[in-house]
């Protein structure tokens, strides 16, 4: 998956969000819907799953650095932060940590002595999880980036009953 195909699904996102077709229930007015799925064409799902792999990658052993561009992806995607907890190793200088989003959350491990952090991004409702891209790329400064898109609890709609 490329930044152009994460960036046109963020598009469908803004357009659908515009036209205020989500996050919606199937059978359930959106106002009493408190699951914050995620309804597109014939399905609903739970919400989008990016792994991203950043390779070449700098900066990845400082706590500060890294809480930054943590809490400056979660703005950027609209996302609300609940709380973020870092764990730092040695002597590596290794970083895992988890920034916890009402939304679900961004977790990331470190391996600085290879220039590779592992990102993981879920998120719900009208959050926009690609958003987080072009912060970690600015962040991090990465020679590569590699991302592989998940749609989460995908099923289809339910127009029959109310959950």
């Amino acid at each position: 998956m490329t930044i152009k195909d994460i960036n046109d699904t963020q598009k469908y996102f803004q357009t659908l969000s515009q036209q205020r077709s989500w996050p919606v229930g199937s059978a359930v007015a959106p106002v009493d819907r408190k699951d914050f799925f995620i309804r597109r064409d014939d399905h609903e799902f739970a919400g989008t799953h990016l792994i991203i792999d950043l390779f070449g990658a700098s900066s990845l052993d400082s706590l500060e650095h890294m809480e930054e561009a943590l809490r400056d992806a979660v703005e950027a995607a609209g996302a609300t932060l609940l709380h973020i907890h870092l764990h730092h190793f040695t002597p590596n200088g290794g970083i895992s940590g988890v920034a916890v989003l009402a939304e679900s959350h961004i977790s990331v491990h470190t391996w600085p002595e290879r220039q590779f952090a592992a990102f993981d991004v879920f998120m719900c409702g009208a959050a926009r999880p690609a958003n987080t891209l072009p912060v970690l790329e600015g962040y991090f400064q990465p020679d590569r980036v590699e991302v592989q898109e998940f749609i989460r609890g995908r099923m289809p709609l339910d127009t029959t009953s109310a959950r």
